[in-house]
C-alpha cells in the first residue's frame, strides 16, 4: 500500500474529526483513515437516542473529508516506530510521517453468553437489536450510562424491557443515591422492570430466546443486550513501547511518548488543568474536540488541548448535562429547584468542585467549567444558587 503523510488509526468520530482538523491546517497532505468496522465514520450518540425515536439510520453518517483514503474493515496489528510504518492484518503495511491512535475501547464482556449477547456500541449492534420486532422482550444488563439510555429508548419504542444491574440505583456510580433510587421508580412507572441489586450469573440460549440467571431469579428474554462500559484499546500503543496507563498517555499537544505519534478520544489519557489530574473521557464532546485538536497538531498548528469535556443523556422525558468528575463517592451538594426534575448537583473533594451535573437544566456548562477552575474552598452554603436552576 502507498505511504501517507498522515495515518489515522480508528474510523470513528475521533478519527473523522482529526481528518477535519488536519484539513483545516493542511489542504493537500495525504491522509489514510483506517477503521476496523466495515462502514464509514458515524456518530455514536444516536445509537441509544435518536434512532429509537424515529430518526433514519442515514442521519448518523459523517460527511466525507476531502482527499481522505478510507480503509474500512481493516485492523492495524502493529506499529514499527523506527521505520514509521503500521502493519495491517493480512500482511500489508502503511508508511506515515505522523500517526494518530484513535482506537477507542472494547466493551467489557460477561464470562458467559458468548455471541448471543449484544455488547451495544456499534451500528452493527443497533441493527441487531432493531431487527427484533417491537413488543419483544429485551433484557438490558448494566444500569450505567449506556444501559440507562438504551432501556429508556427501547421502552419508549414499544419493547418490553428488563433492566438488571448490581448497584442499588440506576447510574448509582454517577448520581447521588436519592436520585439514583428515584430513577428506579421512575423507570418502573414507564413499564421497565427494574431489577436492582441483582448480579447476572449466567446466560443461555433457550429456544428462540435466552434464559438469564441472576443472583435472585431467572428470566426469559428474546434478546440480551449489555452495556458494561469499555476497556481502552491501548494494547497497540503498549506493543509499540508507548507510555500507557489505562489509556495512552499524551501531553497537552496530544503527542504520545513518541513525538510523531498522537492519540485522542476514548483511548487517550490527558492532563486536565482544571482538575489538576490526568483523565480519560469516553464521550462525544471529547471525541470531536480532541480529534480536531490532534489533527491540527499533527499538521503543525500550535495547539494545546485544555478543554474540559461535557456529556449529556436523555432518560425518557428527563435529561441532564454534566462536566468534570461525577463520582457518587465524593461529597455531593444537591441544589433542587424541583426535586429530581430540575436542579444542579455539585461534586466536591476537600472544598474543590470537581464535577457539576445540571439535571433538567441546559446551557450551563461554561459556568460549570468556570466553577471547577476555581480553587475554592467551596461548601454547600456557597454553592446553592451558584448555577441557577
Amino acid at each position: 500500500m502507498p505511504d501517507f503523510k498522515y495515518v489515522l488509526v480508528g474510523g470513528g468520530m475521533t478519527g473523522h474529526a482529526a481528518a477535519q482538523g488536519i484539513r483545516s491546517a493542511d489542504a493537500s497532505g495525504s491522509i489514510a483513515l483506517v477503521g476496523e468496522e466495515p462502514v464509514p465514520p458515524y456518530a455514536r450518540p444516536p445509537l441509544t437516542k435518536g434512532l429509537w425515536a424515529g430518526k433514519e439510520e442515514g442521519a448518523i453518517w459523517l460527511p466525507e473529508v476531502k482527499g481522505v483514503s478510507l480503509l474500512t474493515g481493516v485492523r492495524v496489528v502493529a506499529i514499527d516506530r523506527a521505520r514509521r510504518r503500521v502493519a495491517l492484518e493480512g500482511g500489508e503495511t502503511l508508511g506515515y510521517e505522523r500517526l494518530l491512535l484513535a482506537t477507542g475501547g472494547t466493551p467489557r464482556r460477561l464470562p458467559f453468553g458468548g455471541d448471543g449477547v449484544v455488547y451495544y456500541r456499534t451500528v452493527a449492534g443497533f441493527r441487531r437489536v432493531h431487527a427484533l420486532p417491537v413488543g419483544k422482550h429485551v433484557a438490558v444488563v448494566g444500569g450505567g450510562f449506556i444501559g440507562s439510555e438504551l432501556a429508556a429508548s427501547l421502552a419508549t419504542a414499544g419493547y418490553r424491557v428488563t433492566l438488571v444491574f448490581p448497584e442499588d440505583g440506576i447510574c448509582a456510580r454517577l448520581l447521588p443515591r436519592d436520585l439514583a433510587l428515584h430513577l428506579n421508580g421512575y423507570y418502573a412507572e414507564r413499564d421497565v422492570e427494574v431489577r436492582a441489586v441483582e448480579q447476572v450469573t449466567g446466560i443461555s440460549a433457550h429456544g428462540s430466546g435466552f434464559t438469564v440467571a441472576t443472583s435472585r431469579a431467572e428470566l426469559r428474554a428474546d434478546l440480551v443486550v449489555a452495556g458494561l462500559g469499555i476497556v481502552p484499546n491501548d494494547a497497540l500503543a503498549a506493543g509499540a513501547g508507548l507510555a500507557v496507563d489505562d489509556g495512552i498517555v499524551v501531553d497537552e499537544t496530544l503527542r504520545t511518548s513518541d513525538p510523531d505519534v498522537f492519540a485522542a478520544g476514548d483511548v487517550a489519557r490527558f492532563w486536565s488543568p482544571a482538575l489538576g489530574q490526568r483523565i480519560r473521557v469516553e464521550h462525544e464532546d471529547n471525541a470531536n474536540r480532541m480529534g480536531w485538536a490532534a489533527g491540527r497538531a499533527m499538521a503543525g498548528a500550535e495547539t494545546a488541548y485544555r478543554h474540559l469535556p461535557f456529556f449529556y443523556s436523555d432518560l425518557f422525558d428527563l435529561g441532564y448535562e454534566a462536566v468534570g468528575v461525577l463520582d457518587a463517592r465524593l461529597e455531593v451538594v444537591a441544589d433542587w429547584a424541583e426535586p429530581f426534575r430540575r436542579g444542579v448537583v455539585y461534586y466536591l473533594a476537600e472544598g474543590r468542585v470537581l464535577g457539576v451535573l445540571t439535571w433538567g437544566v441546559f446551557g450551563a456548562m461554561d459556568a460549570a467549567r468556570a466553577l471547577i477552575a476555581e480553587p475554592g474552598p467551596h461548601a454547600a452554603a456557597t454553592l446553592r444558587g451558584r448555577i441557577p436552576a
